[in-house]
């Protein structure tokens, strides 16, 4: 699932770039390893500017921003009973157990 930046067209002329987008979260309860070697660095590469990654089956977010050609420099992992802060999206704040299930 990707949040996109507001366009007054609301991409009806095309669809969405690596430079609309605000927010990526990939949901794995068994692709976990893929999402981080494979999609993480791609997202990065692109300079997407926040991942998340919700690993169901280890009960944790991961937030990665300050994304870099070889990765994101920041990391922050959160799990049931905390709260995830987007770093790129003002206000946006959601329990980690309500994102988890």
């Amino acid at each position: 699932m990707a949040l996109l930046k507001p366009r007054a067209d609301f991409y009806s002329r095309e669809h969405p770039g690596p430079a609309d987008v605000l927010l990526v979260v990939e949901v794995s309860d068994t692709s976990a390893e893929y999402d981080a070697g494979v999609k993480l660095p791609l997202y990065a590469r692109a300079g997407i500017p926040e991942t998340w990654l919700v690993d169901l089956s280890a009960g944790t977010v991961e937030v990665h921003s300050l994304p870099a050609s070889d990765g994101y420099r920041k990391t922050l992992r959160a799990r049931r009973g905390e709260t995830l802060r987007a770093e790129t999206v003002a206000g946006l704040e959601i329990a980690a157990g309500d994102v988890l299930g």
